[in-house]
């Protein structure tokens, strides 16, 4: 019979005890003496995080389908528990098997976010394995990470054995088999290294070097063993309709971040907004087939109960079959009285017509991202997005019985001015004067309510903002307090609630997402002076943080706050996601001009995807033949 690690004395010590237990609905258990890989699946955040996100249910399944693996998952102790655990020396352990982590052949951390930096070492260092690498031996589980910022590693890499970069449904079971052979044959922990370096997609920060410029830019990187790649090509999934889609997904025991159903409808963007870096990741975009996703609905309605299902993709209304998909899927959920959820909508008669089916009578708010106040500054961002249209929309929702709208902008976008600045307290009264022009007296409730929140533009890599300077905590804070003054002249004030994210936190996350290898002994560092939960403003210790990089000799100016030169050399550059670098330079330069680009159905602009043939760039192909 399974045993849990942590006996009553302690759970009842802690903060919802259900998310050390394991065993929820559809959890996978296997006999350990009839596997020959053990694979610790890890988000480095709390229990309600991690178990809402879907790349880990895909992975888990699909490694659980191998008969010689046993995937199971760990995530990060929530800070009670962290506590008890380093005073009792009690080694964390895996859901499935209440086993430590330590005696398992992998432990894989998906990256999602920089802020959980110092959460990757709270994991090491709980599991009792050696923070750095270079102090591990082949009885430690081989550290892998994953997940967007492993696109730029190199802040952390003195902290993974390997990173997996791409999409993991085509290569882990390469690297599984290699495992397997290599214990086999008695190699040594660096040999199985060197040779899974061979394996596309995979990097081995081991087997490279870096030198600097007198400037502190790097000067080249040097390869320390032959056959290790120059270039790590990102792997993809050609065909995501015939692949690994979890039918049982894991259900929680508690209420979770993301409760429902998901639903991955697409995979990439094709609008190209210059600051978003999933959209040129993920590109090109690939469409799940109808058939596939009627089957997977239906079946995973079936195997979690859940009440609700969310549509996933970074824009759903770009997706081919979204009214087929929709008809479907109405009809069935109506029948289990199952709500359906669809984020990332554009906001036009389409979307409205589709929201009013699918929302109850009681209407909830709409979302808007104009992402910046004036026509000029959407232009620079390539947000492909007009007044008009956003008044349009905002005018169609009133109509249709909606009063609450949600607009999300970015402060701080490459050459913005305070006139862009002002023209988001503009909008706002813009949209709420439509809400008064819109509605008869007789048939309000009550005022409209506009919710603007601004979030901190931070240049992220591989993104044609990644030469773009990034603004200091002054200067962010500075311009919320001229956007809120702003909103506070407006006529419509009353109808109009601000609120606006936390800048020192930004400026933390844009010195990480364009870091280089100098900055893993300032997270190692920071970790021990007892940096933990960045994420979390209640635990966030800036002064600390800040105090560390002064200790370590580093500027972190040099990482947030100076534009980069075109030519440098950037410390993710010998990482290729498909689009090329003289593509993204390009949008930079036109992005400096206000010039705008069109998105991917209307025109190929040579981004350098199609070279994967596969997704819209073979449908463009075929059409022009």
């Amino acid at each position: 019979m399974r045993k849990l690690a942590l006996g009553d004395e302690i759970l009842m010590q802690v903060e919802k005890p259900a998310r050390y237990i394991g065993n929820e609905v559809n959890a996978v258990m296997k006999e350990k003496e009839q596997v020959d890989i053990r694979f610790a699946m890890c988000f480095p955040d709390v229990y309600e995080i991690g178990m809402s996100h879907l790349g880990i249910q895909i992975i888990y399944d699909m490694f659980n389908q191998f008969e010689d693996v046993w995937c199971e998952r760990v995530y990060s102790p929530w800070v009670d528990l962290d506590q008890i655990m380093r005073r009792g020396q009690i080694p964390l352990f895996a859901l499935e098997s209440q086993e430590p982590v330590k005696i398992f052949d992998f432990l894989g951390i998906t990256i999602q976010y920089e802020m959980c930096y110092t959460n990757i070492l709270q994991i090491l260092d709980l599991s009792q394995i050696p923070l750095l690498s270079k102090d591990r031996e082949w009885g430690d589980p081989i550290v892998i990470g994953g997940g967007p910022c492993s696109y730029n590693p190199e802040p952390i890499c003195d902290f993974f054995d390997l990173f997996y970069i791409g999409e993991a449904e085509t290569r882990y079971r390469e690297l599984f088999d290699l495992y397997k052979n290599c214990r086999k044959e008695n190699d040594s922990r660096k040999d199985f290294l060197i040779k899974a370096s061979r394996i596309p997609g995979i990097y081995v920060p081991s087997l490279y070097e870096v030198h600097y410029k007198e400037d502190g830019t790097i000067k080249e990187r040097v390869i320390l063993e032959d056959g290790a790649p120059e270039t790590i090509v990102k792997e993809l999934v050609t065909d995501i309709s015939n692949t690994y889609y979890p039918e049982k997904p894991l259900v929680p025991f508690l209420k979770v971040t993301q409760d429902r159903v998901v639903l991955e409808i697409q995979r990439g963007c094709i609008r190209g907004c210059r600051f978003c870096q999933a959209g040129q990741l993920y590109r090109p975009v690939r469409e799940r087939s109808l058939e596939m996703l009627k089957n997977c609905a239906v079946a995973m309605l079936k195997n979690t109960g859940h009440e609700e299902i969310s549509l996933s993709s970074l824009s759903s209304s770009d997706y081919t079959w979204l009214p087929e998909l929709l008809d479907f899927l109405i009809e069935k959920c109506g029948e289990q009285k199952v709500n359906i959820s669809l984020p990332s909508l554009r906001i036009d008669a389409f979307s409205l017509d589709v929201m009013n089916k699918i929302q109850d009578v009681k209407k909830s708010s709409l979302t808007f991202a104009p992402e910046a106040g004036s026509q000029r500054l959407r232009d620079v961002i390539n947000k492909g997005l007009t007044k008009e249209v956003i008044l349009d929309g905002a005018r169609m929702a009133f109509e249709g019985g909606w009063t609450r709208v949600k607009l999300y902008f970015m402060l701080g976008l490459p050459t913005e001015t305070e006139e862009d600045i002002e023209g988001i307290a503009a909008l706002c009264n813009q949209i709420a004067a439509v809400f008064y022009e819109t509605v008869p007296k007789e048939k309000r409730t009550g005022r409209v309510q506009i919710v603007a929140s601004t979030s901190f533009f931070i240049p992220k890599p591989f993104t044609p903002f990644q030469w773009a300077s990034q603004c200091t905590k002054e200067e962010f804070l500075h311009k919320a307090y001229l956007t809120r003054n702003a909103i506070s002249g407006q006529l419509n004030q009353k109808s109009i609630k601000y609120n606006w994210h936390e800048a020192d936190v930004s400026v933390l996350e844009g010195i990480m997402a364009r870091g280089d290898r100098r900055l893993n002994e300032v997270i190692f560092q920071a970790y021990k002076k007892g940096c933990l939960y960045d994420a979390w403003s209640e635990y966030y210790k800036n002064d600390v943080w800040f105090d560390t990089f002064s200790e370590c000799g580093i500027d972190p100016a040099f990482y947030f706050a100076r534009q980069r030169t075109d030519d440098e050399i950037f410390p993710w550059d010998f990482i290729d996601c498909g689009v090329t670098k003289s593509f993204l330079l390009k949008e930079w330069r036109k992005a400096k001009e206000g010039q705008i680009t069109s998105n991917c159905k209307i025109q190929c602009q040579g981004c350098g995807a199609a070279r994967f043939q596969t997704g819209i760039c073979m449908e463009r192909t075929a059409e022009k033949k």
